[in-house]
């Protein structure tokens, strides 16, 4: 499936690496080709992607770059880009393929769907051979920057600015040329994970192995499953890995940063939902990923009935796990402490149905790849609070981004 819909120019292929996460949706998607094609810069994206789905009601498949905080609270993104995805894009495909363990459904425009599956079906995969990365993996913040950074951060929340930010650094290769669509196999194969993507827009690409959901609509019902809180894996000794499941389950610091950002996430939810229809579902929840455990809180609520979902998307996004709390003040200061912007990372990609329902991940663990450009980049984060500790904080980004560095120095 993936191979047959690498063929278009405009692609978007999402897989749940068979995991059964709570508010489970599709096992395994692909769209492929553009019968309408929507890409929008900041300032009135959402609204054009409201026209567009009210004019058509059918399947949208796309993105929503961070840097759409510039519409949704007044900002402004100056750090440079070297990737170039658009602010947003969705486009509505020629071809929607849905995969689960019994059977392959096929939509398309010109009613060729026994011939589709058949391409498919025959489609042989790319057997290309290993790449050695011959470019250096630079990093764009040094470790002593980073942890002088961090300190200034922290003084930042001393004085009440803000209580907790998500800081990111970014580790790029220029002029190197990957196959794309074999990079994100490798990835998968690595790091399988429930909210992967392969992501394709003209000459951008997003090789995704991300763990965590954004939100989610399904009927009246919205749910957001945010992450904070990671615990590296011990595969090779059973009750190290279990030490370290339960470490990370009662550490007060972990507890403390996934509590506030469920705070900011049922925050944002009552700004859409209905009186006290927002809840907790779970807290603390300990899920294990094949290079980490993490900490995943559910928060869900019952939309309004005087709300569109895509006001519901625009009054929650970014997603608070990727940025802090205060919201808007943390943006303010990532926008002044970070040194590239983030782009289609920490964004979000996913889809929406022809009914309104959606789901969204958040665009972590990733590899941004520019193929004109030559460009590659990934980035990785982590909760910064008063009580942290900037040299371990910096080691939780490079483990973060041990998978990506694996996949790409094999």
């Amino acid at each position: 499936m993936l191979s047959w819909a690498n063929q278009f120019n405009i692609c978007c292929f999402l897989d749940n690496q068979q995991y059964h996460l709570p508010h489970h949706s599709f096992e395994c998607m692909a769209a492929a080709g553009a019968v309408q094609t929507l890409s929008a810069a900041a300032g009135n994206a959402f609204d054009q992607l409201q026209a567009l789905y009210e004019q058509h009601r059918d399947w949208l498949f796309g993105h929503l770059s961070y840097d759409l905080k510039n519409e949704t609270d007044g900002l402004s993104s100056n750090n440079p880009d070297g990737i170039g995805f658009p602010d947003l894009c969705f486009f509505i495909p020629e071809v929607i393929l849905q995969l689960s363990e019994k059977e392959l459904l096929i939509g398309a425009f010109d009613a060729r769907h026994e011939t589709i599956f058949h391409e498919i079906c025959n489609m042989e995969p790319q057997a290309a051979p290993p790449q050695q990365l011959t470019t250096r993996i630079n990093n764009r913040i040094s470790r002593d920057e980073y942890i002088r950074i961090i300190h200034q951060l922290q003084q930042h929340i001393l004085r009440g600015d803000c209580y907790e930010i998500n800081f990111c650094q970014e580790f790029f290769a220029e002029g190197i040329a990957i196959d794309p669509l074999q990079v994100y196999c490798s990835l998968s194969d690595t790091s399988p994970n429930p909210f992967a993507a392969y992501y394709k827009t003209g000459g951008q690409y997003l090789l995704c192995a991300s763990p965590e959901r954004y939100l989610k609509k399904e009927g009246e019902r919205i749910f957001s499953q945010p992450i904070k809180g990671t615990a590296q894996r011990n595969l090779n000794d059973a009750g190290e890995d279990v030490k370290s499941k339960e470490y990370l389950y009662n550490s007060a610091k972990d507890r403390s940063e996934n509590v506030m950002i469920v705070d900011l996430v049922r925050n944002d939810l009552s700004k859409i939902c209905s009186a006290a229809s927002v809840q907790v579902e779970e807290l603390y929840g300990i899920y294990s990923f094949p290079q980490v455990h993490q900490m995943i809180s559910t928060v869900s609520g019952r939309l309004r009935s005087d709300i569109h979902f895509i006001e519901a998307i625009k009054a929650t996004f970014p997603m608070g796990s990727m940025t802090g709390a205060p919201k808007k003040r943390v943006m303010e200061l990532i926008e002044r402490y970070e040194q590239t912007r983030r782009g289609i990372f920490s964004g979000a990609v996913g889809y929406i149905t022809p009914g309104g329902d959606f789901d969204f991940n958040v665009v972590i663990r990733s590899i941004m790849y520019n193929a004109a450009g030559k460009y590659l980049s990934f980035q990785a984060g982590s909760a910064i609070t008063f009580y942290s500790d900037p040299e371990k904080e910096y080691e939780e980004c490079l483990l973060k981004a041990a998978a990506i560095k694996k996949v790409l120095s094999a």
